[in-house]
Parts: structure tokens; sequence; C-alpha cells
């Protein structure tokens, strides 16, 4: 196995035990408080934050942290590389925590703008959501902590820890689910302490490991640090470009206010599902081979970048396209199976269903996504990405706008579908416009194969589609099936749809060797 495959498979292993006990996180909140106004206002109150978040951790602040972290580490300077990591994260440090002060203080007036547009005794209600935001913001500088610790695993190619500690987070809110919702009069608050909770074991526990490295950030302030002014100065252009989906999700979340409240509960579950394959396999790939590219362009190797670039494409492409039909064709089954219990009603898992066929449409965009903006990141080109996602933006608001506004006014009652759907087409947009960008520049140069291997892909996704289209339908109403009867079916149709796309890539002649990572 080649080694950025190999990273790529531990990656995704820990992401797996993640997204299993995220399955299980999201299984028990919807059992225990259903899709109501209250887990709503928790949905508002987390994403804010969730989104912050992608801006101080995982999305700009890493993508503008790891490539110059890589080119210290290529010059072997140890002295640079702990002066810059001391600045570097005294400096996130009291940006967070001023953040997270101005949030904690303007969460009141944050949740009437989110809000504004709800209306009706459905409602969902403003202040809760304002009160579940003073709980979750502190979260930001818990996980922006954990986000640097991680980026600097993932820089010397440390990526097992990282991607397991996100598995942290879903165990806190699990607990906080079984053991503290009795604590309130709300009990759906638990599930804000949890989030809180979370960031800070995360941290806890990848903060020690920095120190195996060699590497003890003292946390020092100076604003005019060269590292420091580099860093920021990369990060202004990813501000959209980094969480450009994230950014379109609160975008949704402003539109769906119209709706009834629980669409914005359909729309959560609707994204968690999409977020499965989405981590599991393009944030994955996305992540190794961002410094893998950061070596490649320091070293001049503009043919090895291009070879890995085009690795990782095909790489993502081999699981987005049968994740996009399964997860298309299974919405209701999987959503019956894993939420339609207690307060969770077959209605419920109707609606939310709907959100994930829709929005499966832009899988293969995601997470072909997470290489393409790789390919401009480990460069330190922010500016291109960041034009791409004001663009992808502006299509998104459009297309809720074209999409939503009918729907709602006849009355339609999976209005909510149309802010999915819009979403997974703003992400084929954004998908396009990078891909044509580094196309321009050189950059993105396919390598011959790729029309004998988008054959063989979409050949065996067809027969994967239509055998599980056949299957789903023969145990009749999902809903009304006991649950040791869903799973047992719904474990059989996902396991018949991947033996038939193994096969029939086998068939069609493709190897593993064809997947083999340029040197």
């Amino acid at each position: 196995m080649s080694r950025l495959a190999r990273a790529s498979a531990v990656f995704g292993s820990m992401t797996l035990l993640s997204r299993i006990a995220g399955l299980v996180r999201d299984w028990l909140q919807a059992v225990t408080f259903g899709a109501g106004p209250a887990v709503s206002a928790f949905v508002v109150a987390y994403r804010i934050p969730n989104y912050l978040r992608r801006i101080f951790a995982e999305g700009s602040f890493s993508s503008a942290f790891v490539p110059v972290l890589s080119e210290l580490r290529e010059k072997g300077d140890q002295e640079a590389i702990q002066d810059f990591l001391d600045h570097v994260a005294g400096a996130l440090l009291a940006a967070v925590v001023l953040t997270t002060a101005l949030g904690w203080l303007a969460a009141p007036w944050i949740a009437r703008g989110f809000l504004a547009f709800a209306s009706g005794d459905n409602a969902i209600p403003v202040d809760l959501t304002a009160e579940m935001l003073r709980i979750t913001f502190p979260y930001l500088v818990f996980i922006s902590m954990t986000a640097l610790a991680g980026s600097v695993l993932n820089s010397f190619r440390h990526f097992g820890l990282p991607a397991f500690a996100p598995v942290l987070h879903n165990l806190s809110v699990i607990a906080a689910i079984l053991f503290a919702g009795s604590w309130f009069a709300v009990p759906e608050k638990a599930l804000a302490w949890g989030v809180c909770l979370a960031g800070l074991l995360q941290a806890a526990l990848l903060w020690p490991a920095m120190a195996k490295l060699g590497l003890r950030p003292r946390l020092r302030f100076r604003a005019r640090h060269p590292g420091v002014v580099r860093v920021f100065r990369l990060m202004l252009p990813t501000l959209f470009s980094s969480s450009v989906a994230q950014f379109n999700l609160l975008v949704g979340t402003m539109a769906a206010s119209l709706l009834v409240a629980s669409a914005q509960s359909w729309l959560y579950y609707s994204d968690r599902l999409v977020e499965l394959p989405l981590g599991l396999f393009g944030v994955a790939i996305g992540t190794v081979i961002l410094p893998h590219l950061s070596g490649k362009h320091a070293l001049a190797d503009g043919d090895g970048y291009a070879a890995s670039l085009d690795w990782g494409l095909r790489a993502v492409l081999l699981v987005a396209l049968p994740a996009a039909v399964g997860l298309g064709v299974l919405a209701l089954p999987i959503c019956a199976t894993l939420f339609n219990y207690g307060a969770f009603a077959a209605r419920d898992a109707e609606m939310t269903a709907a959100a994930v066929t829709a929005m499966s449409v832009g899988i293969p965009a995601f997470m072909a996504s997470k290489v393409l903006l790789a390919g401009f990141f480990s460069r330190q080109d922010t500016v291109t990405p960041m034009r791409v996602a004001i663009l992808t933006v502006v299509v998104n608001i459009v297309l809720i706008v074209a999409l939503v506004w009918p729907l709602w006014r006849a009355g339609f009652e999976a209005a909510h579908a149309g802010i999915a759907l819009a979403t997974a087409l703003a992400g084929i947009a954004n998908a396009l416009l990078l891909a044509r960008g580094l196309r321009r520049e050189g950059r993105l140069r396919l390598l011959p194969g790729w029309g004998v291997y988008l054959g063989r892909l979409l050949t065996a996704v067809v027969a994967m589609g239509l055998a599980i289209a056949w299957l789903q339908g023969l145990p009749g109403d999902w809903n009304l099936l006991a649950a040791w009867e869903r799973v047992l079916w719904l474990g059989g149709v996902i396991a018949a749809g991947g033996l038939t796309y193994a096969l029939v890539l086998l068939c069609l002649g493709l190897r593993p060797r064809h997947l083999r990572e340029p040197p």
C-alpha cells in the first residue's frame, strides 16, 4: 500500500470510529428529544460556533498553517519551528478568546438574527437559542487549540490521534444525553453542555501528544511576528473558501426559519448522514494530501505534484459516486432504521430522507473539493479559492430563493429539501470552478486513462443502484418494520450493493494497482 493510501486508511479508520459514535449520538438525540423546537434551537446554537470552528480550526487556520509549517520542516530548522509554533499558538488563543467573549455577549442578538424569519406557534424559541449559544461558544476556544495540535501532528505525518479525537466529542454528547438531561428544565440543554465539554476533552488529548515530537507550544503573543503575519495573510482569503459548505449551511439555517421549526432538525440529521462518507474519505484524503502536496511544491516537483493531485481525485471518486447513489436511493430506509424510534416520528424520518436524497447529489463534488482545495492551499494560494467561494455562496443564495420560495408559498411540506438541493448544487459549482482554476494554472493535469476509469465507475454505480433500488422495495413500508427487521434488511441491502459495485469493477478490469500512488 502506498504512503498516501496508508495514511488515508489510518485517518479513515479512526474517522470511522468517530462516525459510528456519531451515529449512536444522533440516534440517541433523535429518539430522546425528537425534532421539536428545542432541538432546532440547539441546532442553531451549535452551527454558529461550529462554523467559526471551520475558520479558526480545521478550515482556514489549518489550510494556512500546515503549508507554512511544512516549508519550515523541509528546511530542518527546529528552532524556527518552535518559535513559529509559540507565536502562532498565542495569537490563535487570543483571537478565539476575544471572539468567544464577543459571541457570548451578543448571543441574544445573534439568535434573533438567525431566527429573524421564524413565525407561528411552532417557531424556534429565541431566548432558548441564545442561552444555548452562551453554553456552546466556549467550545470554540477548546476546539481551536485542538486543531492547532492536530495540524502539527498531521504535518509530521501523525494522522491517527487527530482523527480519533472527534470520538471524544461524540462520547461527550452521548453521556450528556444519557445522564444530564434530567438536570435541566429543558432537557435539550444537555446537548449544549455536552458540546462544550467535548472541546475540552479533545484539547486535553492532543496537546500532550505534541510533546512527543519535541514541541511544547509556549503561548507568546506578538502580533507582528513574521510567522503570525504570514499565516494571518494566508487565512484571510480562506475565511469563505475552506468553509463554504458550512457557510452555505448557515444560509440554509436562516432560510429554514421560514419553515416549520422541525425543518432545522430535519436538515441537521440529513447533514450528519451526508457528512459520514465525506468525513470518512473526502476529509481523510484531503487532510493527508495537503502536507504531501506542500512538500512537492517546496521541492519544485511539478510532475509529482500533478500526479498526486490526479491520484487524490481518482481515490475520492471511487468512494464518492457509490456513496451518493447509495444515500440517495436508501435515504428513507436509512432514516427509518436509524432514527424512527421514541420521540422521532415516521413523518420526521420521511422529511429527513427527503433532505438526504436532495443533498446526496452533491457528495462527489463535496469530496472532490477537499482535494482541489489542497491543490491551492499547498502552494499558499488562498486568494483563488476565496473568489470561487464568494461565487459559490451567491449561487447558493440564488438557488435557495429559486427553489424554496415557491415551495414555501405553495405550502409544500418538504420545502426544506429545496435548501438541501441548493447546497448540493452550489457544491457542484464550487468543485467545477476550483478544477477550472487548477487546470488554467497547469497544476491539474489529468493523466491518461480517465475515460476508461470513469466508464468503469459509472457502470458499476448504475449496477449497484439498480440492485439496491430493487432490494429496498422488498420489505414494503420500512417505518412499519420492527427495529431488528430494519437493521437486518438495511445491512443486507448495503452489503449487496457494496458487493455488486466491487464485483462489477473487478469484472471490468479495475485492480488495486490502478490506484497506486505515484512516486
